[in-house]
């Protein structure tokens, strides 16, 4: 910020000694000044629960992306993205007169960022706009592809999403350079801010991985990218070291942690590096400026400004590697396993000082147009990722079979971009446009459609049944848990539609207590047998809960419909990836009291997390939590935290009592895991708690939000917001219904 243009403030300064923050007169406003967690570095992360509030959307809470999407001539606005791909502008002109492996990069530096690990990262937000993605130096010179893109955006407006277009973008360029893709699908929706959820690293240099690599160079979880600021890998190997073995086994870590299978991982490499160039034409240190984030008020959102030269084409300054894969940069064809077969490499540097591989003499070696001037020559280029694909032997068999069969290189190529740029989209029901695909694939995570309605009388019977039956409402609540708590609002994957819960791998997890499970699920599927007409087990499973929340509630005096919509398939086992699903599984889940005891991670903070995940605000996981406590559904069956004499009744218990002052508490382990809570006069034992308990009393946020479920006249409250907030839970992946 330039402080020339700040208005100066003064403050009190009498007491300025007292405070080690101030010293003398300061110039503040609003939102200036020392944060409460610069006193308390490990303050809870409640923020990441109010991030994207609706009232910082431009477009208002009535805005429906989905219809809008529709509403535009889709043919109209693809064209206008593939004119724009050789409409060279003269403020950041074209290599070769074609944008084409600019936009390939920008979109694949959008959804690139992607992780299984947690869901986070992805094309799916647009959040390339925003520190500190925009400003990453593996997204070097980004900022102009999307500013390229700007008067498209302007034309249609709200009607497509940045997130939308980056992508359409860069399946445009393919498509324009004779590549025949997939497949595309709208329904990315924008945010508006920063996203706050997403670990990136704690390195605070650019570059710097010294804390993601464990002694067996093993990536920490759920990171996936090789260093802070990049996208994957560092193009000249490891740590800048030019090993081809050592970048192979970067390329299928990384790759491994985006869902990428080694030929995935092999066709996207080979066929993005079909297009395009890499950019070092000088020193960066010398003439490259600041990132769009750190740069001056006056560059209005572009930074990296190249005093080398005139700044652009064969005078670009990005990733310090220079030149083209393929001798026909602006065209699909096979040239990328050609050469890289073919040839011979010998690791060179770049103009800039990178490390880069380059055909030998002997090689005979074609060569590559220059950017700026098609009369013009220089030598093809291979980064030390690239040569990976010719040194590790799995990589080189792929290689080999994709160079004899260009086709199925083709194919490969196709499908992976369109998993890469549609992987955390979630379901086919949140697709859109004319160009998705019928062909649904098992990332996707398929459920069959029902065919049946269920009436009122069926409802009501099948509950009855359910109720009869030898399971309790704890049971029965942690089974329906268990089912639809799986969901990712990152990457809108899991839920309770398809039932996975009652195949491999989710039926075998520990947090699930498989034992209870299965009792529960032969319980239910004699139900759904004896039952007089169809319904899926995905649909009985829930229905289950919603019957024994109606009870507990009924239990503690209040008459309440919990409400429930049919619809839910049954996913086949054929259907379920279960490597993919693993990712899913909690390594915690604070709203069942469960850790995984390996983990040296708060519980609190693992609620938190988990709490985002699944798209809670604070009021609900605060009522989801206090509910789960009475309802008695502990994933061991434990008492933590239970502060009830009346488990199975809905009641606002559990905040009373942990609001309760003749109570006090004390660390019942060394490492302050579990707590004892005592009547503060007798002494004698009251309650047991976990650290995912106690935060509700201990935070001050948390316990304002307490306050008012456990009033007098908090219960009715409380039972309602359990109700709406279990419901949302319930319904978190029914996509079809939104």
């Amino acid at each position: 910020m330039d402080n020339k243009n700040t208005e100066s403030f003064e403050i009190n300064n009498s007491d300025a000694s007292k405070c080690p923050f101030l010293s003398g007169k300061q110039k503040t406003v609003g939102g200036g000044g020392v944060r409460n967690r610069d006193w308390w570095p490990n303050e809870l992360k409640l923020n990441i629960l109010r991030q994207h509030a609706a009232k910082n959307d431009p477009l208002g809470d009535d805005f429906d992306y989905a219809e809008a999407f529709k509403s535009v001539n889709y043919s109209e606005l693809k064209q206008d993205v593939i004119d724009l791909m050789t409409d060279s502008q003269d403020w950041w002109p074209a290599d070769y007169g074609h944008y084409g492996g600019f936009m390939i990069r920008m979109a694949w530096h959008s959804a690139g960022t992607y992780r299984v690990g947690d869901g986070r990262g992805g094309a799916g937000t647009g959040n390339q706009r925003f520190a500190p993605i925009n400003s990453w130096p593996d997204n070097g010179n980004l900022d102009k592809a999307r500013l390229l893109l700007w008067p498209i955006k302007k034309k249609y407006g709200r009607k497509v999403s940045w997130a939308d277009l980056m992508i359409l973008a860069g399946n445009c360029a393919l498509e324009s350079m004779g590549f025949p893709t997939f497949g595309f699908a709208g329904g990315r929706e924008d945010i508006w801010e920063p996203e706050q959820d997403v670990y990136w690293g704690s390195e605070t240099e650019w570059g710097a991985n010294e804390e993601r690599y464990d002694a067996n160079r093993d990536l920490e979880d759920p990171l996936a990218a090789v260093m802070m600021g990049w996208i994957y890998v560092n193009p000249e190997g490891p740590n800048g070291n030019p090993d081809p073995l050592g970048s192979a086994h970067d390329v299928r870590e990384t790759f491994g942690r985006m869902a990428m299978n080694d030929e995935e991982t092999v066709a996207l490499v080979a066929g993005g590096h079909t297009f395009g160039k890499a950019h070092g034409a000088a020193d960066p240190n010398q003439y490259v400026g600041v990132e769009p984030h750190g740069a001056p008020i006056e560059q209005m959102s572009m930074g990296w400004k190249n005093s080398y030269n005139t700044g652009v084409l064969d005078d670009v300054i990005t990733s310090g590697i220079e030149g083209a894969w393929t001798p026909n940069p602006t065209k699909w064809d096979a040239d990328y396993f050609e050469v890289l077969l073919n040839y011979d490499w010998e690791l060179t540097k770049s103009p800039a000082g990178a490390h880069q591989w380059t055909p030998t003499a002997e090689s005979n070696a074609r060569m590559a147009p220059k950017a700026g001037d098609a009369s013009g020559k220089q030598a093809l280029m291979m980064t030390t990722a690239d040569i990976a694909l010719k040194t590790d032997p799995a990589y080189l068999e792929i290689s080999k079979r994709f160079h004899k069969d260009h086709k199925a290189f083709e194919d490969a190529f196709a499908r992976a971009w369109y998993k890469l740029t549609h992987r955390d989209m979630g379901p086919i029901d949140r697709y859109l446009g004319p160009e998705v695909p019928k062909e649904q694939l098992i990332w996707q995570d398929p459920i069959p459609k029902v065919n049946y309605t269920l009436s009122d009388s069926d409802i009501s019977s099948l509950k009855k049944m359910i109720l009869a039956s030898e399971l309790s409402i704890s049971e029965l609540v942690k089974t329906a848990w268990a089912s639809a708590s799986t969901y990712r609002d990152s990457d809108k994957r899991g839920g309770a539609n398809g039932a996975r819960v009652r195949l491999e791998p989710q039926r075998s997890w520990k947090v699930n207590n498989p034992e209870e499970l299965n009792k529960v699920l032969n319980v239910l599927e004699s139900i759904q047998n004896e039952f007089s007409g169809t319904i899926s087990m995905a649909d009985l499973i829930v229905l289950a809960g919603t019957a024994a929340v109606e009870e507990a509630a009924r239990n503690a005096g209040h008459a309440i419909e919990v409400p429930f919509t049919q619809g839910r398939g049954d996913a086949s086992q054929d259907q379920t990836d279960i490597e993919q699903f693993n990712y899913l599984k909690p390594v915690g889940d604070g709203f069942r009291n469960y850790q995984n005891p390996n983990l040296d991670i708060a519980a609190e903070d693992l609620l938190i997390d988990k709490a985002n995940l699944m798209s809670l605000s604070i009021p609900e996981m605060t009522v989801i939590v206090g509910g789960m406590r009475v309802l008695g559904a502990n994933y061991d069956g434990s008492n933590h935290g239970v502060f009830t004499d009346n488990v199975g009744c809905l009641t606002n218990d559990f905040f009373a009592n942990l609001l309760d002052l003749s109570i006090t508490w004390k660390a019942a382990t060394s490492e302050d895991k579990e707590f004892i809570g005592r009547d503060r006069k007798t002494g004698a034992m009251k309650f047991s708690a976990t650290r995912a308990d106690l935060i509700f009393g201990s935070n001050t946020e948390l316990r304002a939000v307490c306050e008012i479920y456990g009033a007098n006249d908090g219960e009715e409250r409380f039972v309602n917001d359990f109700v709406a907030a279990w419901t949302k839970v319930m319904n978190l992946d029914r996509f079809d219904l939104k």
